[in-house]
Parts: C-alpha cells; structure tokens; sequence
C-alpha cells in the first residue's frame, strides 16, 4: 500500500506543478467533512504519521483548555491511547469539526476547525489575550491545524482543506473566523499552516503571537 502511496503522490503532485492554475490543483481531490462515518479514514491517516507529533495528539491540543499539557503527559504509549479515545469520544459527541483530503481515495490530509468553545487553547497564549474581536456579536470560529502526509506536502492539501473548511463555515451560518499561521515554512508551529496561504483566502494579519506565528481573521 505505501507502494502505491508513493506512486499516486508523485503523479499527482507532478500533475499539480505543472498546471498553473490554483483552481485547477483544488480540484484534484476529493474532501469529507470529520463525522462517525469518516472517523476510520481520519485514524488511517493518523496511523501513517503523517507529521511529527500528529499521531500522540489525535489533534486533541487544542481541544484542551487547561495550561498543563495534558496531551503529553505519561508515556507514549500512554499518550498515544489516551488522545485517540479523547478525539473518538468527541467525534461521537459532534464536538470535533474538520476536513479530511483525499487523493485517490486515501485519505492524505487534514484540517480542524471549529467554534472558540470547540477549540479554546489559543486563550492561553499571552499575546492572544491582548486582542479583542472586530465584533463580539458574531460567532468566532478557529481553525487550528493541518497534517499533510509527508509524500503530498507542497501539493495544495492544505489549501483545498482550507478552502472546504471555509465553505462548511459559511454552511453554518458563517462569522468571524480566525488562524494562527506561520510566517516562514521551518518555523515549529508549521502545522497551524502559512501566511500565504490564509492570504490567498482572503484573510488579514491582525496581530503578531510571538516570533513565529500570527493571528489572521477575516469575516465569512
């Protein structure tokens, strides 16, 4: 299987750089809204590693609001069960939003979104508490992390993830909606996504959060 993986990734990705388009490379996968039915592909994904420290996680970080780190406690192996039950139960309970890519029915990528009350980790960091909303009216929506399988990266995953997650946004009523991207690629907090990327979407900086990541908002 991760024979085949390999060979879909490097024909699609060699397919994708040589267009021009962007709309073009969005159209090459398919998405699936997080849900019962889909969890089984969000572990496989999960299960190849796709990034580093993605599998322990199960993308329960920012589901936490406490300041101990409650998702890397204990062993590994400890860590790894524990995260993995967390984000099932949550997905059973409709509490767990995100966007899963495929590419040939594989599922090779990953974006979670969701309601401030969803996803409240971002409210610890310092420079955060600093800022206001534009409108304290308007339902605040986060959207928090991307994993890529690593033959796929550099090939619009994210992106289409992105651009999906946005139209699930604006299918529920839409609001203010906020990232924490990074402004340069090797920075660590890279799975928040980049700069370019949310400004292509249409999104501004607001603010900086420390010396790699920014806050970006725009309305949908």
């Amino acid at each position: 299987m991760m024979r085949d993986l390999r060979g879909m990734a490097a024909r699609m990705c060699a397919s994708m750089k040589a267009s021009d388009s962007g709309a073009s490379q969005v159209q090459k996968y398919l998405t699936r809204e997080l849900s019962k039915k889909t969890w089984p592909d969000f572990e496989r994904l999960f299960e190849t590693h796709p990034a580093p420290g993605a599998y322990p996680c199960w993308c329960t970080y920012n589901h936490l609001s406490g300041r101990a780190n409650e998702v890397n406690a204990g062993s590994h192996a400890s860590r790894v069960e524990r995260n993995h039950q967390r984000k099932k139960a949550l997905v059973e309970r409709g509490c767990s939003h995100g966007i899963i890519v495929y590419a040939q029915g594989q599922p090779v990528g990953w974006c979670q979104y969701g309601m401030k009350q969803e996803l409240p980790r971002i409210e610890n960091n310092p420079y955060y508490r600093n800022l206001g909303t534009e409108n304290d009216r308007m339902p605040l929506w986060r959207i928090t992390c991307f994993v890529v399988h690593h033959r796929y990266r550099r090939c619009g995953v994210a992106r289409t993830a992105l651009k999906t997650a946005l139209a699930a946004i604006r299918s529920r009523g839409g609001g203010l909606v906020e990232a924490y991207p990074v402004r340069r690629w090797g920075a660590y907090s890279k799975y928040r996504g980049t700069v370019s990327m949310f400004e292509r979407e249409g999104f501004k900086v607001i603010a900086s959060l420390g010396q790699s990541n920014v806050l970006m908002r725009r309305i949908v």
